[in-house]
């Protein structure tokens, strides 16, 4: 039976001070909101009465059931409890039908909702609460919001028109009554509310920036213009704002504009690092590539400028250079003064994980696959947690064979990356090169498993398990294997030739073999490989004079694989030409002297 544990006295105590503050906390908005309540309840009477005379108002006792609802509902609301808030809130604007404040709360819960029954009751409720007050701003910006979702913005927009006549210093609302005005595609509208409150406010971000967009958008280019050299005189020493107008300007096929606002900026602020780095791209832009290098020097001798600004600027060049190369031009001195920013960017952040990658990615661009290596790997020593750094470097090792250290390092990835297919991939893969095939075996499961969504990826997996299990002599998963792979890609002829020559050697299937190996001979008629296949399974099939007209183009190809020559004198022996059979055993000894089999055979003058 579990113990249960004894609560102690300093639990008890700090529980008893939480609660406490909350209650306090907790009452203060009651009665901040019961205020609220009564006043407006009183002026809603006062106004019934004047408009009703005779009209009997709620008693004390609605008076005090209503309070104590308006409680509970407050009290759920704060809770998140807006169903039961709802309800009695509710309660309340039936015994108390004239006060705005319920109705105001009621609006406000149905205006959380997203279905359009409810904006429709929530708008009825807001404009119940406006009726009975007009002098709140917090009643015409919800009854606004609930307007602008029922998409009607026209009504959303007189109600902070109205808003701004009737409460005063309500002018900042100008900005959503601009947007308001934008979605609801009234642009003239939208202009006019902005510059209402950049007289009230003086120029700004917002105002200017906005009515940039409404210009641009309209196709007045000169106004969109002088609004962001309006914003730029008001405020000359922002570098945000200058790099901001010339940016937009870049993006309106304003690329001459914009290198002329750029240029300003840096002749009035010679260390303007950042405009430096987007002027040397407008450059480039414009094919002036000396003007950009001039300005990129300078950029990565500055201090200033975040690491990441300057990788961006190397990757971009790495890409033009490994274009280059994919299409066969040569750009000795662009790979030059890549190389000497690279330089640069690693001599000042030796450190930084992201400058090994992206050299990496610039080496592995130019085909340099030694020096690619190495700048991934030392990446990943430095702690990088880019899946691609891995992925590259495990690729690069696995071209040069490297299957120890695949091993190793995807081992390591996969403690940083644990769902990621090809690192499985590629640990199996090494495993089976090693011959460590319960390894590789359980490694590719785990890639097949991670990788359900692309099925050439499980054919591949497919096709090496069924060679690995096939070593494994799980014959049956083997089969299993090829024949899911198969099933993918009938003509993967890779898979054709291992399952048919794999069936072969086990001597089952044999007709299933000989159509396969058949078939990948049809389509690939030179491939020694794939010949010497086709003819082993037909010896398996006792068609040794079949088998030995495929072998000899084999042997007339003078082939220096051993096991051709061993094969093709097997065939010789069985059609009982046992001299010329020793010839080419005695052949296939000169390719491989470590094959004893060979030599017993030769020995002994006949077919083990």
């Amino acid at each position: 039976m579990k113990e249960s544990r004894k609560t102690s006295a300093w639990e008890i105590t700090a529980r008893t001070n939480y609660f406490t503050l909350a209650i306090k906390r907790y009452s203060a908005i009651i009665l901040v909101l019961l205020t609220l309540l009564v006043s407006t309840s009183t002026i809603s009477y006062a106004q019934k009465d004047k408009r009703k005379k005779g009209s009997s108002a709620p008693t004390e006792a609605q008076l005090r059931e209503a309070e104590f609802y308006f409680i509970e509902a407050e009290k759920h609301f704060i809770l998140e409890d807006y169903a039961k808030a709802l309800l009695y809130f509710q309660r309340v604007s039936e015994l108390n039908p004239e006060n705005g404040t319920v109705h105001y709360k009621i609006a406000e819960i149905l205006s959380k909702s997203n279905k359009e029954e409810d904006l429709i009751k929530a708008a009825a409720s807001i404009d119940a609460a406006l009726k009975m007050e007009t002098k709140n701003k917090y009643f015409y910006l919800l009854a606004s919001s609930i307007y602008s979702n029922l998409t009607n913005f026209a009504k959303a927009a007189q109600l902070l028109e109205t808003m701004m006549k009737e409460v005063k210093g309500t002018e900042e609302y100008l900005y959503q009554l601009a947007a308001i005005y934008q979605y609801d595609n009234k642009n003239d509208e939208a202009i006019r509310a902005l510059d209402r409150a950049e007289s009230l406010m003086g120029v700004n971000e917002i105002s200017s920036l906005n009515k940039q967009r409404i210009y641009f958008e309209e196709g007045k280019i000169k106004e969109a213009i002088r609004e962001g050299e309006k914003l730029l005189e008001a405020f000359p020493d922002e570098e945000s704002y200058a790099m901001n107008f010339a940016e937009i300007l870049s993006r309106q096929n304003q690329l001459t504009k914009a290198i002329e606002v750029a240029e300003r900026f840096i002749a009035n602020h010679p260390d303007a690092g950042n405009t430096k780095m987007l002027l040397a791209g407008f450059y480039r832009d414009n094919k002036e590539e000396e003007k950009a290098k001039k300005y990129l020097k300078e950029v990565f001798s500055d201090p200033n400028i975040d690491v990441s600004s300057k990788i961006i600027i190397v990757s971009t060049y790495a890409n033009t250079l490994g274009q280059q190369q994919a299409a066969g031009a040569t750009d000795t001195a662009l790979q030059a003064f890549t190389f000497g920013l690279y330089n640069q960017l690693k001599e000042s952040y030796p450190n930084e994980p992201n400058v090994h990658i992206v050299g990496g990615d610039l080496y592995l661009g130019l085909e340099k696959n030694g020096e690619a290596k190495k700048e991934y790997l030392t990446a990943i020593q430095k702690g990088s947690t880019s899946f691609d750094a891995w992925q590259n470097l495990l690729y690069l090792e696995s071209q040069d064979n490297e299957f120890d250290s695949i091993i190793v390092h995807s081992e390591l990835g996969l403690e940083i990356f644990p769902n990621q297919a090809m690192l499985y991939y590629f640990n199996g893969f090494a495993h089976a090169r090693v011959n460590n095939h319960k390894e590789a075996a359980y490694a590719l499961e785990q890639a097949k498993r991670l990788s359900t969504s692309n099925e050439g990826m499980v054919s591949e997996i497919n096709g090496l398990l069924g060679d690995i299990y096939n070593s494994l002599k799980d014959y049956k998963k083997s089969d299993e294997s090829y024949d899911a792979a198969l099933a993918f890609n009938p003509n993967n002829y890779l898979i054709l030739n291992n399952y048919s020559y794999y069936l072969a050697l086990r001597n089952e299937f044999l007709e299933k073999a000989e159509r396969m190996a058949a078939l990948v001979v049809k389509n690939n008629p030179t491939n020694n490989s794939y010949l010497d296949t086709y003819a082993w399974v037909l010896f398996t099939r006792a068609k040794y004079k079949d088998a030995k007209k495929v072998m000899e183009k084999v042997i007339e190809s003078n082939p220096t694989n051993s096991t051709f020559f061993e094969h093709y004198g097997d065939i010789l022996f069985k059609l009982g030409n046992v001299e010329e059979a020793v010839k080419q055993w005695e052949k296939a000894k000169s390719f491989d002297n470590t094959n004893e089999l060979i030599d017993k055979k030769i020995a002994n003058r006949r077919l083990y």
